[in-house]
Order: C-alpha cells, then structure tokens, then sequence
C-alpha cells in the first residue's frame, strides 16, 4: 500500500484507535496455490488479541488448502471512505472544474504468519474471545466443546490465529493541503451526506485538529 508522508498514521494508538472504533471486518488476502491463479479473498470478522488477529471460517470454506501453504497472509481494513469530485479540489484562482478528484480513507493493512486451529478447545477460545469482542453485553450460550449449542458446531468451523508481522496504516484526507481547503471539503461533505461521507468528514476534521498545517509543522522557518 502506497502511503505518502502526509497520509501516514501520526503514531500506532491512532490506528488502534480506529480501528476500535470500526466493526473489526476486513477482507484476508491468500497466496493461490496455483501462481497463475488470482489470489483469494475472504470477507470476515477478526478480533485482536495482543499481538494476533483472532479467525473463524467455515471448514467448506475454499481457502484452507491455500492457506495451509501460506507463510504468510494479509488482512486489510478500510473505511471511512469518500469519492471527493472535482470541483471541490480546484485551486484558488483557478476554474473549480480543473481540480483534480481523489478518494479518502481510512485503512489498515495486517501482514501476518497464519495458524490454523482444529482442536475443539482451540476453536472454542477463539469463539469465546470472538463473543466477548463483538458481544460486550452477552447474553449468549457459554462456548463449551461438550454443550449445546456450539459443542455440536464446532467440528463445521476451522479456527485460524494470525501473528501480527507487520501494520501499515493510511488517513488519505488531503493533509497536505491547506488548512481553509481541509476545512471547505468537510462542509461539503457534510451537506452532501451520502454514503460513509459522515465518517470521512469526521476522519478529516479528526487529521486537521491532530495535524495542523501539515507543511508548516515540517518546513518551521
């Protein structure tokens, strides 16, 4: 992933926090066993635990073989996502038609060495730290391998534990640009409010508080 110096996370807390703050649902990028072949992709939820991201799929799922051969895997995260046209990036002085459009987001990508669990124990600790994630308030069945009912779904599903080898993270939101052109684009994105335009005003507005004028914190007189 291309990420100019501009759109770099300012320090790991700020990915962390996002990321926090998100529905923890990536896509899993897997090496294809056949070179000539596309990779495959999996749409899932992940939780993170320390230093791993924590997986569980369907053992139908198509990806084992590929990933059974895989040193290593990705898993990348975007939001906060926004077509910004044109006209809102022209320069001062210039037609508003001749600026040019780009995209805003926020994303991370995981680098990671993959583990895959089939014992019953190991896929229930996954499950139960997966429940706990994504289910705060409970209210739902213990995780056992013996009880119902995940006792008798567990042999249907493979666990999968990704060492975190690397993280890469990007807020593209035009800091590099002027203060006053950061802060006309989160108007106009928030009277346009479609799609994930909310978030991406508030990454934006987010970046600006947090950075500033981007050139003049790195060039100082």
């Amino acid at each position: 992933m291309l990420v100019q110096p501009w759109d770099a996370a300012l320090n790991p807390a700020e990915w962390q926090d996002w990321l926090r703050s998100t529905d923890r649902f990536g896509v899993l990028a897997v090496n294809n066993l056949d070179p000539a072949q596309a990779p495959l992709v999996v749409p899932t939820h992940f939780t993170m635990s320390g230093d791993e991201l924590l997986v569980h799929l369907a053992r139908v799922n198509p990806v084992w073989p590929h990933l059974e051969a895989s040193a290593e895997v990705r898993l990348v995260v975007t939001s906060d996502y926004a077509y910004i046209p044109a006209y809102w990036r022209g320069k001062d002085g210039e037609p508003a038609a001749h600026g040019v459009p780009t995209s805003y987001y926020a994303a991370v990508q995981f680098r990671c060495r993959p583990t895959l669990v089939d014992d019953p124990e190991g896929k229930a600790e996954i499950l139960t730290s997966q429940l706990a994630d994504f289910q705060p308030e409970g209210r739902h069945a213990i995780v056992a391998v013996e009880e119902p009912p995940y006792g008798r779904m567990l042999p249907g599903i493979r666990g999968l534990r990704l060492a975190v080898l690397d993280v890469e993270a990007k807020f593209k939101y035009d800091d590099h640009k002027p203060v006053e052109h950061r802060q006309r684009v989160i108007g106009h994105l928030e009277e346009r409010h479609r799609g994930l335009d909310p978030g991406a005003a508030r990454q934006q507005r987010r970046c600006l508080d947090a950075v500033g004028d981007w050139r003049a914190a790195r060039d100082p007189v």
